[in-house]
């Protein structure tokens, strides 16, 4: 909470601390002692080192002058404005209530303080009311009395605090007038509250003893639960959480963000877009000699238009380049942030709740478990085989294992096992990761294998064309010297060099419209990843987004992708009878007490997920994953659980975490007074069944498990297997500790089954159609789960992944421990046949990925945990689950699906196809341009000795890299790694349209007479129009490569609109009103329609050329011949 402090300046001084501007209103040395007063003892106190905290101290001395010289105010309202004095200023106060003059109380200050106040502020009051007088010698006698008389009011309301000031909320807005103290709510009952206890802590101490995991230091501050009772934290509820507590505990240990080194400017790429081109800096030179001889040979007038029109071409080039590549870097900035934004569970005021990493204070319970990252440094609690992995810290990657022996947690750190809770000591800057990340920046120079590609077909192109401007330089130089140019007219050494320059420059420029530009590649994909990202998919690697238009495989999971992850327990099996409806009331179930007993006991204590109850007639707030709170909510709802009463009764000795490989967990318990053990799992249904040898009935009572029963329960497993129901099982046992014996580990045989439940969990909306899809477009759907196998494949058929014929195909469906069992080549035969791979570990899945790669497929892989990421690693693209993906899958994978949805599956595949697809578009039209305009003119300057198209602006191939995804991208093919960038269907377009356009441009340039009679002056501006135009025109038929209606879908592409009208608007504006600068002529409309009508021609060519078949699908045979 904070009240202003508002200082309106009467005469002019420059900005200064509201300190100094209250001694200019008061007697400087009283008010001086008396601010150093109250800081000093309330220093001493509290131990505030930061500058807004020692404001906080001094606010009561401020707030008594707004009081004091609130005087002016009123005089201003009863006798007019005052005079602006030297010794004037105008304070706003706030009015004081009558019933605050009653409160003699100063909340902060007590005793000998407050009577030291008293008679400091008495004496500052004397002295100011004396300077004031002396000051103000222009009032009156009235005046002075009505400043004695407030004076004395003053006094009096200085002696308490205005509840009704500090109670008052108000935006703080920092002008040069305003001072703003933020001020902590004083209660009634504060004046006996204890000072907040972290405001003593040594935070350099702190943030070293983690950083250095000085054990030492941590028992000179009297362990972990001292040092959590220092933070002012609650080890069970956390801290409050209100906005005063979290405001205040950033205030003084910082916030958790790290300061990055800034990114580059825009400056710096215009710069680095200019000294890193051979071509720009040999212009530049041009441009700048060419200004030098033009304007001395022909005056400033005359004589800037040569070089000018040079400097502009560089100008263009640069900034187009240098705005496209600063957006790309500020929108990999955007993504980079967004990748570091992670969710984390905290505990405050007694709730779990899930915040940003941003939002973490110090003193704040976090939550871990598996996968998670540790968010700041930090001291272990309690929690069970919590192990973390610290390769990000030490480089070195092997587990190790906290407990209370080793609790000092590190930022950025992973859980690679067990889970836990952890207690924040430092945040942001002040943690090891913080110091790391400071001297690091994102760099998003990724070399990706497009970019090469397309680097190798420029690095081609641009070879052609410095042979071309070579010859054309040479000619240039021959005809001038053999006195064949007009440039002969004088033998000057200015003229020389002039026309020197000038052919260089013709040269040079030749050569860069020769040239295909890379930049669009990076225009392309940082547009792809922001309309990828607004369909809720976040790419982290840009290597990803060109890989997508290759992939032939999709190797899914179950849980969250093809369903929705909301699961909830549909059947409840006691032995061999179903219980078809569970209700509180105990004898409606038909159940024994102990036996209900013993199924809380198996949820309540095997479980990672937690119960909240708020208050006593609220609903319980249910956290954990899907599963946990599925089987949480069912126990609480149905068996009447209350979880604390179940855990208070027990102590835990020992956790086995549930993983995939083991699917399953189980605690060691054993109860308060007793020396019973007791062991709980809970798992996969089958395995846990198999562990069991026997297993209480609806009755409760204890029968044994002989083969025919467990097959009678093997087949109930199997029916709701059936029913696309998740199986799980749990399973007890009872040990009597022996004397001097401790149980470590879980026994896995002799238990007893003590009931089965099965979970349902529905498929996506629209998974069906978004499978189809994948087909359609020649990608196989590979489903690979933890359920059985009568689950995996029931599921698999609703969602279209198995169809009729594959249902009864037992080679569709297998389980991981057959897949792993077969031979290297017995996979290789299979791995296309197979459609679901059920029971599967983590293993298996990097197994399946790899046999897929030798086979020459091109592999995506969706994932969440931990144990999934060396297999996202593996696959050429990774695909993390957003939602309830594990940061450290995350962290391995490519591209991060944040809304756990196989549609997004889909359109990731579609706009990687699209990709691809601009890419070849803009490399269609480019080459096009390039190849017209060398062939032009070298010609033109052999002939004539003069070059018709030397400076060509287009923007129409960044307007080609921004078309979106099209159904028909989802319709063909993926296009092989292997396959050329340039197609023959790609040759065969571009060839046509070049030999038109070069076809044409010639014809006028030689035959302009008989046909258009043209002037040698309206000549060349006729012959550079028709061939800008053309490449307009050329711009539409390059949208499609294949297709014939190149119209399709055009409005819906604003941006390719607007590129056209720029460039149509650029192209007329150089013609009619940029004569001496761009040396062209003024055309008539006749002229103008000659034009048109020649570069429309390429439309009927394109549709005609289209008609050509193009033999030979590489890709299909390539797949054919892998199959």
């Amino acid at each position: 909470m904070a009240f202003p402090l508002e200082l309106a300046f009467q005469y002019n001084m420059p900005q200064i601390q509201a300190l100094a501007m209250a001694n200019i209103a008061m007697s400087s040395l009283s008010f001086q002692q008396l601010v150093k007063i109250a800081i000093c003892d309330e220093e001493s106190k509290l131990n505030f080192k930061t500058h807004k905290q020692r404001w906080r101290l001094a606010y009561m001395a401020i707030y008594f002058i707004r009081v004091l010289v609130s005087l002016y105010r009123k005089d201003v309202n009863k006798n007019g404005p005052l005079l602006g004095t030297l010794s004037h200023v105008a304070i706003e106060v706030q009015p004081v209530d009558k019933d605050s003059l009653g409160d003699n109380s100063i909340s902060f200050l007590d005793g000998d303080q407050k009577k030291l106040i008293r008679e400091r502020v008495s004496e500052s009051l004397r002295q100011c009311e004396v300077d004031l007088i002396l000051r103000q010698s222009v009032f009156d006698a009235k005046r002075r009395w009505r400043l004695a008389f407030r004076a004395i009011y003053s006094t009096r309301v200085l002696v308490s605090l205005s509840k009704k000031v500090l109670d008052k909320n108000g935006p703080l807005l920092p002008t040069l007038s305003f001072v703003a103290i933020d001020v902590q709510p004083i209660h009634e009952d504060s004046a006996n509250a204890k000072p907040i206890s972290f405001l003593n802590v040594d935070r350099q101490k702190l943030d070293d003893m983690v950083r250095d995991k000085n054990s030492e230091l941590l028992k000179q501050l009297g362990g972990v639960k001292e040092l959590v009772l220092l933070l002012e934290t609650d080890v069970k509820d956390g801290i409050k959480g209100d906005e005063a507590d979290l405001i205040l505990r950033q205030n003084v240990f910082t916030t958790n963000r790290y300061q990055k080194l800034p990114p580059k400017g825009f400056p710096s790429f215009v710069l680095f877009e200019v000294f890193e081109d051979i071509t720009i800096c040999i212009l530049l030179v041009c441009a700048i000699l060419s200004l030098f001889f033009g304007i001395k040979q022909k005056g400033f007038k005359d004589g800037w238009y040569g070089g000018g029109s040079i400097v502009v071409d560089i100008v263009l080039v640069v900034l187009v380049s240098a705005v496209s590549k600063f957006e790309q870097s500020r929108q990999f900035e955007k993504h980079s942030t967004k990748c570091s934004d992670i969710r984390v569970e905290v505990v405050r005021d007694e709730r779990h709740q899930p915040i940003s990493i941003f939002e973490v204070v110090v003193g704040d319970i976090v939550c871990l478990k598996i996968g998670d990252q540790i968010p700041a440094d930090g001291l272990f609690l309690e929690g069970y085989s919590l192990k973390v992995d610290e390769p990000s810290i030490t480089g070195e990657s092997h587990h190790i294992q906290i407990d209370e022996r080793n609790p000092f947690l590190l930022s950025g750190t992973k859980v690679m096992d067990g889970f836990g809770f952890m207690v924040v000591t430092s945040v942001g800057m002040n943690t090891a990761w913080g110091k790391l990340m400071s001297s690091t920046s994102s760099d998003f120079k990724e070399e990706m294998q497009l970019q090469a590609r397309l680097s190798k077909i420029t690095s081609y192109t641009g070879k052609v064309g410095l042979v071309v401007a070579a010859l054309v330089f040479a000619a240039l130089l021959i005809q001038y010297f053999k006195g064949n140019t007009a440039n002969d007219r004088k033998t000057k050494f200015v003229d020389v060099m002039n026309s020197m320059v000038g052919i260089v420059a013709d040269a040079v420029t030749i050569s860069m419209v020769a040239t295909p530009e890379g930049s669009p590649v990076a225009v392309t994909l940082a547009y792809s990843m922001k309309c990828l990202m607004a369909n809720n998919v976040l790419v982290r690697k840009l290597s990803a987004c060109e890989t997508l238009g290759s992939v032939t495989t999709v190797c899914t999971s179950k849980t969250g992708v093809l369903t929705l992850n909301e699961v909830r327990v549909t059947e409840f099996w006691l032995g061999k009878e179903e219980v078809k409806k569970a209700v509180k009331d105990n004898t409606s179930l038909d159940i024994s007490g102990d036996l209900l007993k013993l199924l809380q006991q198996a949820v309540g204590l095997n479980t990672a997920g937690t119960v909240h109850k708020p208050h006593s007639t609220s609903l319980p707030e249910i956290f954990g994953s899907p599963t946990e709170k599925a089987i949480l909510s069912w126990a609480v709802f149905d068996l009447g659980m209350n979880i604390e009463d179940v855990k208070q009764n027990y102590k835990i000795i020992h956790v086995e975490a549930f993983s995939s490989e083991k699917m399953r967990s189980g605690v060691l318990v054993e109860r308060n007074n007793e020396k019973k053990i007791h062991i709980h799992w809970k798992g996969a249904a089958e395995m846990i069944l198999a562990m069991c040898s026997t297993y209480y009935d609806r009755a409760g009572v204890l029968k044994i498990m002989d083969e025919e029963k467990a097959l009678q329960l093997g087949t109930i497993i199997k029916n709701m297997g059936q029913k696309c129901l998740h199986c799980i099982a749990f399973a007890h046992k009872e040990v009597v500790e022996e004397s001097g014996q401790v149980l470590e580990k879980l026994e896995e045989n002799g238990l007893t089954l003590i009931g089965l439940v099965g979970l349902k969990d529905l498929c996506q909306p629209g998974i069906r159609t978004a499978v189809e899809y994948c087909m359609t477009a020649g990608v196989n759907v590979k489903m690979i789960t933890g359920d059985n196998k009568h689950t995996a494949r029931a599921i698999a058929f609703d969602c279209g992944i198995l169809t009729p014929e594959d249902y009864l195909n037992n080679e569709a469906v297998v389980e991981g421990v057959q897949f792993r069992n077969y031979s290297p080549e017995e996979r290789k035969g299979k791995i296309d046949k197979i459609r679901v791979m059920a029971r599967s570990s983590p293993s298996d899945k990097l197994l399946m990925v790899q046999c897929l790669k030798e086979k020459g497929h091109v592999v995506a892989v969706t994932g969440d945990g931990t144990n999934d990421a060396p297999t996202l690693k593996e696959a050429d693209i990774g695909l993390c689950m957003g939602i309830q993906g594990t940061e450290v899958a995350k962290e391995s994978s490519d591209i991060v699906i944040l809304d756990d949805n196989f549609t997004s599956v889909v359109t990731v595949l579609r706009w990687g196809r699209c990709i691809h697809s601009n890419i070849q578009k803009f490399l269609q039209f480019q080459l096009t341009l390039s190849i017209t305009a060398l062939v032009v003119n070298f010609v033109v300057v052999v002939s004539s000795g003069k070059v018709p198209l030397a400076a060509v602006h287009t923007l129409g191939a960044l307007a080609l890299v921004t078309e979106k995804p099209i159904e028909d991208h989802m319709k063909k093919q993926p296009v092989g790694q292997s396959e050329p960038l340039i197609t023959k269907i790609m040759w065969r377009n571009l060839i046509a349209q070049a030999l038109y356009q070069v076809t044409i441009l010639l014809v006028l340039q030689f035959k302009r007479g008989s046909i258009f009679g043209l002037d040698e002056k309206v000549k060349s501006t006729f012959i550079f129009n028709t061939f800008v135009l053309c490449q307009v025109f050329n711009e539409f038929n390059a949208r499609k490569l294949e297709e014939k209606k190149i119209f399709e879908g055009l409005l819906k592409n604003k941006l390719f609109l607007a590129v056209i009208g720029l460039t149509i608007v650029h192209q007329l504006v150089m013609v009619e009103f940029l004569k001496r600068y761009a040396n062209t002529e003024r055309l008539d409309w006749g002229q103008w329609g000659a034009c048109i009508l020649l570069a429309a021609f390429s439309w009927p060519i394109s549709w005609l050329v289209k008609c050509i078949p193009v033999s030979g699908k590489q890709l299909a045979n390539q797949r054919d011949s892998a199959s």
